[in-house]
């Protein structure tokens, strides 16, 4: 195995740290097709803060490389796709970066050379939609002159306990004889073991119902918190109750965005549609962790209209933008639906986030601050979204201390010790 020279295509927060694991043992290639990318891993640095400079460093000293340019990968003998596999406006599967990646590879492809897919599809697009590119764009034989496998990435972004080698890892391959060969590679730097599937298609399956489970039991725990605040029940007083139970799975509501929970549960149902088969349950669940940030823009409203706020004009404050706590990540995040929302309404919105850096926004639907405590600003309403460690280390007083008027003071993740509402 040590002679295999590994090309990782997609340098985002999946590929680069699985190129680092990589390095420790193997040569190692991270392509990816901008420019900007490539230049700023090569100074030392991730934006993503997947990887530490430090660690950014190490992989280049273990001779690892950074291109966008083919001729630098012709002679890997290992493809690795981790490119994302987004949505479109209709939530329909989006292949395109996945078919590019395969067109770029198949132009260097060589006989005996091994594709490992990472991206998260329906079962069968490995097979069915990757292939053909690659047989296409190289003139070879799959199964007879290169071969296929699919390991589904498990990275949770800004987690820095449970990293690319400590996460158990599906593996699979194209022939009994390179699932081996995909599995033992996977295993040399997976200290947490893995787990060969049967086939590619049950790989890709394993992957897309693992969001899916989670997409459906959160959308039961959001519903649940709904009813229960039209009850004027406080919905984790019920959870921590209910959680006393030994079987009982806790959860707790929120918003669902991000680039896996919530758009997986989509490339499913449209395969199942494509099938004849309606996904009732998975597109219910997709429709009321879509419906939060509506939900929770109105509750907002009414909490300012009972402290008799005046909405058009209104000064509202929105604490993180990120689609998760402690990562930069701001992919599909669900807060900026909150944003238009409050737009809608004709408030003008202020948006805090220390995890992220102004030139990443794009929205001009908002005004980005630096710190609003240091600002001599005073709001209408305050919106805590998301639960960065630096907005747990505010106090009640400190939030109250940036608001005019009666406090309007809405809790998204249960980190305020007394908000006027709570999710």
């Amino acid at each position: 195995m040590q002679d295999k020279k590994i090309c990782v295509v997609g340098l985002g927060y999946v590929g680069l740290p699985l190129a680092h694991a990589f390095s420790s043992k193997y040569k190692v290639v991270g392509f990816d097709i901008a420019q900007w990318r490539i230049d700023e891993l090569r100074s030392g640095h991730d934006r993503t803060l997947e990887l530490s400079d430090e660690q950014v460093k190490e992989a280049i000293t273990n001779g690892m490389e950074f291109t966008n340019q083919l001729d630098d990968i012709k002679d890997c003998n290992i493809y690795i796709v981790t490119v994302p596999t987004p949505i479109d406006s209709s939530n329909k599967p989006d292949l395109t970066p996945l078919i590019k990646s395969s067109e770029s590879i198949g132009k260097v492809l060589k006989k005996d050379d091994i594709v490992i897919y990472e991206s998260t599809v329906y079962p069968g697009v490995t097979e069915e939609v990757c292939v053909p590119v690659l047989e296409k764009e190289s003139g070879l034989k799959f199964n007879k002159d290169f071969f296929c496998g699919y390991s589904p990435e498990r990275i949770n972004p800004g987690d820095k306990e449970h990293t690319v080698t400590k996460i158990l890892k599906v593996t699979s391959g194209s022939t009994p004889y390179i699932a081996d060969i995909v599995d033992k590679l996977y295993s040399s730097i997976i200290t947490a073991g893995t787990h060969k599937a049967s086939s590619i298609k049950v790989a890709e399956a394993s992957k897309v119902i693992e969001n899916t489970q989670r997409d459906v039991n959160i959308a039961l725990i959001n519903e649940l918190a709904l009813i229960f605040d039209t009850m004027g029940i406080d919905t984790n007083e019920v959870l921590e109750a209910a959680a006393t139970k030994w079987n009982f799975i806790k959860l707790t509501p929120g918003l669902v965005g991000g680039h896996c929970i919530g758009v997986d549960p989509y490339y499913l149902t449209y395969k199942a549609q494509e099938l004849g088969y309606k996904p009732n349950l998975i597109l219910g669940a997709r429709q009321i962790n879509n419906s939060m940030s509506k939900y929770i823009a109105e509750r907002t409203i009414k909490e300012m209209i009972k402290n008799d706020k005046k909405i058009k004009g209104s000064k509202v404050l929105v604490m993180g933008l990120t689609f998760k706590e402690d990562c930069p990540d701001i992919r599909n995040s669900k807060v900026f639906d909150i944003i238009d929302e409050l737009n809608d309404y004709g408030c003008e919105v202020f948006a805090y986030d220390p995890w992220i850096d102004k030139n990443d926004i794009k929205e001009e639907k908002f005004n980005f601050i630096s710190n609003p405590f240091e600002d001599d600003i005073k709001y209408d309403a305050i919106i805590v979204a998301v639960g960065h460690q630096q907005f747990k280390n505010i106090t009640q007083e400190e939030y109250e201390n940036l608001i005019s008027g009666q406090k309007v003071l809405i809790d998204i993740k249960g980190i305020v010790s007394s908000p006027n509402w709570r999710l």
